[in-house]
């Protein structure tokens, strides 16, 4: 199926005690849906997915698939470092209506390449939704080599990877060698570049904002219009940035407690922005006329 151009990594809406939000989920849901995204990542690592229950992700998925659809994908965050977990959270998603599940990198452990061919293919054959890949060896210490994704993109239900190596050479040579399988940039600020060789979309925190940008941005590239998708992409480099000064999702829920959208603080042991950093995420939404 199609699962989307620009796909927003969604952060999980908590209330002020710190407990599960499924009603600020739906609003959320429904705003990014109306504003540029055509997938969501439910329980992902934006969405602080190693603090959530089994419990907290299933009803989140349900809530979310309820909210929207038939209008987006919804692609329920199911990886984990352990094998048998991510199988049950699998099916878990399915049941809960999901179209798709994400499937990071098992992290800590830092399993061979042949662990993770293993890994990967357990979890893609016990299940018959797509299966979307994800490659950030910045947070799981281990990359996804190229021949293993060779092998792992000729598993049916393995549809695509979310790159977020930041090696666009290996990315062009993977849309090469394996054309089947799709590729989205899992980093904002390398979404142009990915889209030029061979991307076709982003799996975006900035989305939360600037949905329509970013779709936008997709759009120009898609009919050539090389230099307006440059202008848009300048013009949001500096809240690419800002959504980084700390560990994601803080900066991210920061901007959308300031625009009064379902948010809430994160969980520990994540902390909330700063004063200092809230500052700099209001200067630069002020900068794009946010707020």
């Amino acid at each position: 199926m199609d699962l989307g151009r620009v796909i927003t990594a969604m952060v999980t809406p908590f209330r002020p005690d710190g407990s599960l939000d499924l009603d600020g989920a739906r609003r959320l849901a429904e705003h990014l849906v109306a504003n540029g995204s055509d997938g969501l990542v439910v329980a992902g690592t934006t969405g602080e997915a190693p603090t959530l229950t089994l419990d907290e992700k299933r009803d989140l998925w349900r809530a979310v698939a309820d909210a929207v659809r038939g209008r987006a994908a919804v692609i329920a965050g199911t990886g984990t470092y352990s094998t048998a977990e991510s199988i049950e959270l699998t099916h878990m998603a399915e049941e809960a209506g999901a179209d798709a599940v994400l499937v990071v990198t098992p992290y800590y452990s830092k399993p061979p390449q042949t662990g993770l061919l293993a890994h990967f293919t357990a979890v893609a054959s016990a299940t018959s939704l797509p299966v979307v890949l994800y490659d950030i060896p910045g947070r799981t210490a281990t990359k996804i080599a190229h021949a293993t994704l060779l092998e792992l993109a000729k598993v049916p239900t393995i549809v695509g990877v979310k790159d977020a190596a930041g090696d666009l050479s290996g990315t062009a040579k993977l849309a090469v060698e394996a054309p089947g399988l799709r590729i989205w940039s899992g980093d904002d600020a390398l979404t142009l570049p990915m889209l030029a060789v061979g991307g076709i979309g982003v799996v975006s925190v900035a989305s939360h904002l600037v949905g329509n940008r970013l779709a936008e941005m997709v759009a120009a590239h898609d009919k050539g219009d090389v230099e307006r998708a440059a202008q848009i992409n300048r013009e949001l480099v500096p809240l690419y940035e800002v959504l980084f000064i700390t560990a994601n999702p803080i900066p991210v829920k920061a901007a959308l407690n300031m625009l009064g959208l379902p948010a809430g603080p994160v969980r520990l042991p994540l902390v909330d922005a700063t004063e200092q950093e809230q500052a700099r995420v209001r200067s630069v939404l002020a900068g794009l006329g946010l707020i």
